[in-house]
């Protein structure tokens, strides 16, 4: 398949190939702007149809995704190894070039992953690359898809969904009894192969975690291998459901900092070790002054529910309900390119109903 390109002279275009360039295997994911020019969608022929879509990089410094993938590939024979690939794979390497430099993205870029369909971000290139993924993939039809993901703060490994439905509840607890729904931020890749196949994001710890990659590449195993996804009710047993009711960012206009610096907004330095846990009311996030809590939270709707889960007392940031947190970060680039993390609730009851 020859490459394809967009209007825009600025962006990366999207290229497709329809094998594994000789030597991609062997670079770790700093490597592979040396074979690769941009996002790039490589199609492999397996047994079985329709094809496993598998994204990686689409945050260039979370690398689980690409390091899971380029070791699980040298074992079948389209990497080189014996065994045959029992299902056909496409596989999307989102942002090398981020990859090369470390980054989540660079500075010119948006992030890759709240450019896919539905994104409610301002129109660039990204989008225009997204698009074209999504279309190919609903021409030819898709069996599943997993976007593979590190996060910076300490989490438990889980898988996100943006449907409750049985498969794709299903293929989320492949990878974890815990699944986390959200609807926000939307423009993510799950979102938009959710409306073509189950679909599901897996956050596999932190990165260099030796586990979040065995993990990872047993789930993919894991998927290439099953002939089909049983779309019957989950026992409630087997699952630990949660839902993303806010989202917390700093605004751009609040200095913060980490004890012992001084800023109006001075979070806890252990606050990741919140994650997953449920907290009650009264708990301490962050020193700050009195007033308004100096946090941007909203919920799935984009409302400002800052004033709902936060108060200032006694120069403390406190939660006014019980809350269980995830994917809270210290670390300072991320909350400003991202956010500080999101506000879950148990959402058990939501399961589909049996018989």
């Amino acid at each position: 398949m020859k490459a394809a390109t967009l209007a825009n002279d600025h962006a990366d275009p999207l290229v497709e190939l329809d094998h594994l360039p000789s030597g991609l295997l062997d670079c770790d994911a700093a490597g592979l702007g040396r074979f690769l020019d941009g996002p790039t969608l490589i199609q492999l022929a397996g047994q079985r149809e329709p094809a496993l879509f598998v994204s990686v990089l689409m945050h260039g410094n979370e690398t689980v995704g690409w390091e899971a993938m380029r070791r699980l590939l040298l074992d079948f024979d389209v990497g080189g190894g014996q065994r045959s690939l029992p299902r056909s794979l496409a596989l999307f390497i989102g942002n090398p070039r981020a990859a090369a430099a470390g980054m989540r993205h660079l500075p010119e870029q948006p992030d890759f992953n709240r450019v896919w369909p539905g994104s409610e971000l301002p129109a660039t290139p990204a989008h225009g690359v997204m698009q074209q993924v999504t279309a190919r993939m609903a021409e030819r039809g898709l069996f599943a898809s997993v976007d593979l993901h590190n996060n910076t703060g300490t989490n438990p490994h889980y898988a996100c969904v943006n449907v409750i439905g049985n498969r794709y509840l299903r293929l989320a607890t492949l990878f974890s009894r815990t699944v986390v729904y959200f609807t926000r931020p939307r423009g993510v890749q799950s979102q938009a192969m959710a409306e073509l196949c189950p679909a599901i994001t897996v956050e596999c710890g932190k990165v260099r975690d030796r586990l979040g990659v065995e993990h990872a590449l047993e789930l993919v195993d894991a998927c290439l291998h099953l002939a089909e996804i049983p779309d019957t009710p989950m026992p409630m047993h087997d699952i630990d459901l949660f839902h993303t009711v806010a989202q917390m960012k700093v605004p751009e206009d609040i200095d913060f900092a980490f004890p012992p610096a001084k800023a109006p907004l001075v979070l806890s330095p252990t606050l990741e070790h919140l994650n997953f846990r449920e907290l009650p009311a009264g708990t301490a996030f962050a020193r700050c002054g009195q007033g308004q809590p100096p946090l941007d939270v909203r919920d799935e709707w984009g409302r400002d529910v800052t004033r709902r889960y936060f108060t200032c007392e006694d120069g403390e940031l406190r939660l006014k309900l019980p809350v269980m947190p995830s994917m809270l970060t210290c670390d300072a680039e991320v909350i400003r390119q991202d956010c500080l993390g999101y506000l879950l609730e148990r959402y058990d009851k939501h399961l589909p109903p049996r018989g």
